[in-house]
């Protein structure tokens, strides 16, 4: 894992408040977050409100709200309110233990 500043892939910092939505896979669960940087791999985001549905790691980032812009995430920093999310594709998926 890397420390925000090791990042290994180009990061695009938006210079206004760009909101978007954390979404549980199964819809139990939502959250509002602020998208602080992304890049092609994967972004940082601040969360509005309690982090504790994010235990279930894997979740869906939406960029717009009506929900048809949308990446497949899995929580890989949490810091306070503040989370890092590699987008899940068919290259990271894991398979197996």
């Amino acid at each position: 894992m890397y420390g925000w500043d090791k990042r290994r892939s180009k990061r695009v910092r938006f210079d206004h408040e760009y909101r978007a939505t954390l979404l549980g896979f199964d819809g139990t669960w939502r959250r509002d977050c602020i998208l602080i940087d992304v890049s092609e791999t994967g972004a940082r985001l601040q969360i509005d409100g309690s982090t504790d549905v994010l235990k279930t790691r894997e979740f869906f980032l939406l960029l717009s709200t009506t929900g048809l812009t949308y990446r497949r995430c899995e929580l890989i920093r949490l810091d306070g309110s503040e989370i890092g999310v590699q987008f899940v594709t068919s290259r990271t998926i894991r398979s197996g233990p």
